[in-house]
């Protein structure tokens, strides 16, 4: 379990940043402006949650994408870990890499965590939802792999 303390707050303007994402280029936050964004962060490319939760957002895409979301998935893998993984499960959304962990710094998802006892610093699994005015509307400091998809589409209603 993380010793996760957000420092952001469902209503407060979501931090803006540039970054590589995969299949190469950069993607700007702030030229989203308009669109509702799903911004989800996880741990690590190619492992048992994350490749749950990345694929349970791939199943759910379509209906995502007709309900006027942008996904975005952020860890701090390379493009290239990025690019593996979208072409083995075929993931149609954006994943950005943040290897200087500016962008999971901002957002406060960076900290502590545990796993068998073992403690160390990792990206927390927490997504945002960003309104069309950049803002914050949601947020989902404890996600659950399995379920969060529909979590998402119920919060973009």
């Amino acid at each position: 379990m993380a010793d996760l303390v957000l420092n952001l707050k469902e209503g407060d303007a979501a931090p803006v940043f540039t970054a590589p994402i995969n299949g190469g280029g950069t993607i700007t936050l702030s030229e989203l402006r308009g669109k509702s964004v799903v911004l989800f962060f996880y741990p690590k490319d190619n492992t048992p949650g994350c490749t749950m939760e990345a694929c349970g957002i791939r199943d759910h895409f379509e209906e995502l994408k007709k309900r006027g979301a942008v996904v975005l998935g952020v860890s701090v893998d390379s493009v290239k870990s990025h690019d593996k993984f979208v072409e083995k499960f075929r993931l149609p959304f954006i994943l950005v890499a943040d290897e200087d962990k500016k962008i999971v710094e901002a957002y406060g998802v960076w900290g502590r965590k545990s796993f068998m006892g073992h403690k160390y610093m990792g990206t927390n699994r927490v997504t945002f939802l960003i309104g069309p005015d950049g803002n914050i509307r949601k947020i989902w400091p404890k996600v659950k792999p399995l379920s969060h998809a529909a979590e998402i589409l119920a919060a973009l209603q």
